[in-house]
């Protein structure tokens, strides 16, 4: 079910955008550009066999979603919503500025974006801690205007229910029905319905990914997220059944799902296995499950920790639990992941709901150059330079000289003039 593979053997499964995707979506982004909520009520029939009476959904419909979630699932999502939101105000970046003499002044002025737009995956499962993750940083940051929307679920032409008691919960209010690369699209230019914003983030399909890439210029995004992915760093001192069901929840997510296992010890992928064999047929996603792991899954063993170490440097993973004796010793030797599971009693699933952190985390090895998405993803930064005449005078020579070398005598005279009196 699960190959037992050397690093030599390990290569990763890119994920194909290939030309004919890009030309599909294309298209897709053109029709919504040009005919605005008619594209997206027809794409949302063809697509999510749906047909909009409107593409905004009623505050009513939140409301309704809301009162009809348990108590304990809204004490869950409101313990959950406090642990995130307290984690990400420890991101929130300061505007600053400094006196460097001769009454200069420069600093650098921190500031929201105006607005966001959260993509929220629907299909097979509902993410509702999704709105979470990206609602909350995005409200830490401080932007006016938050937008979600979310492909409808057939049955009721809405979003999933759990996405709108959520929104509703932390009173995002403006949700709408749309979902692929027409909800992209109409983020990324405004339809009648929906707005044009700032920002998109949120993962989603191939279809969804391609339609960020596409549209970045014209709004910004947050990264071109692939299938989620969880390596187990193990040694003998670890469990191998609750590994194997660690694999497992991740396998669940995708039949492109990536789960590994990396070991240097033989027994210990051997147990993983045997468990892996035992448990998967009781799984509910089972089909899934086997998919996801005989294709994209692993346990890949080395001939020594240092090198088990490595070969999860080299993986990247957007998730990575340390499954180890000492995990706060071995985490000073992890350079790549994007969110890091101490020990036994920190299953990824906690980082998923509950502890704080976020779960839009690099996928596909980009935890090499990029980070977990949070309140700075919402913030950008103002450059400010107040020179004095006095400073201005000493260095204007310096300045001309610095432009006249890049052939910009326009430059150079109008700091020049400056200084001609």
């Amino acid at each position: 079910m699960i190959r037992l593979i050397t690093p030599e053997q390990w290569t990763r499964v890119p994920v194909t955008l290939d030309a004919k995707l890009e030309q599909s979506v294309a298209q897709m982004l053109n029709r919504v550009a040009t005919q605005g909520d008619g594209a997206l009520r027809d794409y949302t029939l063809t697509f999510d066999s749906v047909d909009l009476a409107s593409i905004a959904v009623p505050v009513s419909a939140l409301e309704s979603a809301w009162n009809h979630a348990s108590s304990a699932w809204k004490q869950a999502f409101r313990n959950a919503a406090d642990n995130i939101r307290r984690f990400h105000q420890k991101q929130c970046r300061q505007s600053w500025y400094v006196d460097d003499g001769d009454g200069v002044r420069l600093g650098q002025r921190i500031l929201p974006v105006d607005s966001a737009g959260l993509y929220i995956p629907g299909g097979t499962a509902a993410y509702p801690s999704s709105v979470l993750m990206t609602a909350i940083p995005a409200q830490v940051a401080g932007v006016s205007n938050i937008y979600i929307t979310s492909p409808p679920d057939p049955s009721t032409g809405l979003p999933r229910r759990e996405v709108l008691a959520t929104a509703h919960m932390l009173k995002v209010h403006d949700v709408f029905s749309v979902g692929g690369a027409q909800a992209i699209a109409a983020f990324a230019y405004g339809t009648q319905s929906m707005p044009k914003v700032d920002k998109i983030v949120g993962p989603g399909s191939t279809y969804v990914t391609m339609a960020k890439k596409l549209v970045y210029g014209h709004v910004d995004i947050d990264s071109l997220a692939g299938p989620s992915e969880l390596v187990v760093l193990a040694d003998s001192t670890s469990n191998p059944v609750w590994i194997a069901h660690d694999l497992i929840a991740q396998a669940e997510h995708d039949p492109l799902a990536s789960a590994m296992l990396v070991t240097h010890e033989d027994s210990v992928a051997q147990a993983v296995c045997k468990a892996l064999e035992d448990l998967v047929p009781q799984t509910d996603r089972k089909e899934t499950v086997v998919k996801a792991l005989t294709t994209q899954g692993a346990a890949i063993t080395t001939a020594s920790r240092k090198d088990a170490v490595e070969m999860v440097n080299t993986i990247a993973p957007e998730h990575l639990e340390l499954m180890v004796q000492d995990p706060w010793e071995v985490l000073e030797d992890i350079r790549h992941a994007g969110a890091v599971f101490m020990g036994p009693w920190s299953p990824e699933p906690v980082g998923d709901y509950y502890a704080g952190p976020n779960h839009v985390l690099p996928t596909g090895g980009a935890a090499r150059f990029s980070s977990a998405l949070g309140v700075e993803d919402f913030q950008r930064s103002q450059s400010v330079i107040g020179y004095s005449q006095r400073r201005l005078s000493l260095v204007a020579n310096d300045i001309a000289l610095m432009a006249q070398s890049e052939g910009l005598d326009g430059h150079a005279r109008s700091v020049q003039i400056r200084n001609s009196n």
